[in-house]
């Protein structure tokens, strides 16, 4: 792979560059940014939540927090790598053009990365998982069952359901504006955001490669996804900023999670210090040295006290927090720098943290957000409320599309449930429907379900389920 080819800035559909004021000196990845920041999609994350599900807080995250901090890192990550290339003539071709480049890449992926996630947090791609996997096998259409009718990638879609292929399928197809190319964006950065350059058939967690772990996208757009990838030069491959953009997304939210959790009051700073502490006794005594996390974390309980902080725990948790995402950032920076020639030939297997001092610390960051939060009682609740509404809507509104758009007459009250999607959704339906068999096109309408439940916000989701039960 090769920066000249990487960094690919045409799009599906070619724009003009005239322009009513004069000529437009923005780049065309700046051109993504403001492309992204005005899209109703982006708005919608302020209200979906990153870990705690319906959570009434002004404090805990969203989406769209959660994406602002990835994009900020991202862009520090693409900046520290950039420079490094340069000054140690790690590629003759590489320029300060390209290094602004890839910094506004990663700064647009980092913002969009999660735009194709369903409300509810982690939870909600689960439970939609779940759904199919439980009532699929069930459904029939016209007399025979659907698993009979939909082929085995159609169906392993379903039963994969990851909302990093649907941010794909959001921002090439759903922003139905101006034509079927949704926000058309550059197929540089479109290729950035797909981390799993694998379809549903060909995951395999066990195959050691973290391009396996997951799908990145589904059967409707894999035509499309090797079209990007043929532009970029990544066939097969993992685009080079996807690593970067990987480990901003797990800095972010390693960090930010402990910090949710414990202003959820579900870890203390006591039991954080004994978690600190235990690691530290199975650090390699080289780790320690470089960053003793529990030691640190300490430090800034005495700094608090010393100070007369009000909230000397609150103090020590947050800024040893920052402390710890300054020193991901440097490891993430080393590991790519470090691995650069594999990364570029498209042969590296593992993130970037796995050769690096942070491995453990990230890892056990990951391990302790889990146990504390996300085994807590008050998110199995959240959780648990999340299943209902989800579930309730992907009974109703599969069953009233099974038949829409057919030569079967729906119920009264299929078609005003079917009148409650959004109009972009199905204009976008049926202009990929056009001119497809029965099959492609009820496995469509399954997607247009999925797209409809994964555009709504928790609050809307909520309100809805609410209404649709006559809930005051």
């Amino acid at each position: 792979m090769d920066w000249n080819t990487l960094l690919a800035s045409r799009r599906a559909r070619s724009v003009s560059t005239r322009h009513s004021a004069g000529r437009d000196l923005r780049s065309e990845f700046e051109k993504d940014y403001h492309r992204i920041i005005g899209s109703a999609s982006l708005r919608r994350l302020q209200d979906k939540t990153q870990v705690f599900p319906l959570d009434k807080s002004d404090f805990i995250r969203t989406r769209l927090t959660h994406s602002l901090e990835v994009s900020s890192i991202a862009r520090s990550l693409g900046q520290t790598v950039s420079q490094d290339i340069i000054q140690n003539g790690r590629d003759p071709q590489f320029d300060l053009q390209k290094k602004e480049d890839i910094c506004n890449i990663l700064q647009c992926a980092g913002l969009i990365h999660d735009i194709g996630n369903p409300p509810f947090g982690h939870f909600g791609e689960t439970a939609i998982r779940e759904w199919f996997q439980t009532h699929l096998p069930k459904l029939t259409y016209k007399g025979r069952p659907v698993t009979k009718l939909l082929n085995s990638q159609m169906l392993a879609d379903f039963y994969n359901f990851e909302g990093n292929a649907q941010a794909l399928r959001l921002l090439t197809k759903l922003h139905f504006l101006v034509d079927e190319n949704g926000m058309n964006l550059t197929y540089a950065l479109l290729n950035t955001i797909v981390k799993y350059p694998v379809s549903s058939l060909q995951i395999n967690r066990h195959s050691g490669d973290i391009r396996t772990k997951k799908m990145g996208y589904f059967l409707a757009e894999q035509e499309l996804y090797q079209k990007i990838a043929s532009e970029a030069g990544t066939t097969g491959m993992r685009h080079p900023l996807t690593f970067l953009l990987e480990a901003a997304d797990d800095i972010a939210y390693s960090t930010a999670d402990i910090e949710d959790a414990f202003k959820k009051g579900c870890i203390s700073y006591t039991e954080l210090l004994h978690e600190l502490e235990q690691y530290e006794q199975r650090a390699p005594l080289r780790e320690k040295d470089y960053f003793n996390a529990a030691q640190v974390l300490r430090e800034k309980y005495e700094t608090a006290k010393k100070r007369h902080i009000a909230d000397c725990e609150e103090f020590a948790v947050q800024n040893f927090l920052v402390r710890v995402q300054g020193f991901l950032i440097t490891c993430a920076a080393y590991g790519f720098i470090g691995n650069y020639r594999q990364i570029m030939d498209g042969t590296y297997r593992n993130d970037l943290f796995e050769f690096t001092y942070a491995k453990n610390l990230i890892r056990l960051l990951k391990d302790t957000a889990y146990r504390y939060a996300f085994t807590s009682g008050p998110i199995f609740r959240l959780e648990i409320a999340a299943s209902t509404v989800l579930n309730f809507h992907l009974d109703h509104f599969i069953a009233a599309t099974l038949y829409y758009d057919t030569e079967e007459k729906q119920s009264d009250v299929e078609e005003k449930l079917m009148a409650l999607i959004s109009e972009n959704y199905k204009q976008a339906y049926h202009a990929y429907a056009d001119g497809k068999n029965e099959t492609e096109r009820l496995y469509l309408r399954l997607l247009l379900v999925t797209d409809y439940v994964c555009g709504m916000t928790d609050s809307y989701a909520k309100r809805l389920y609410q209404e649709l039960n006559g809930i005051d």
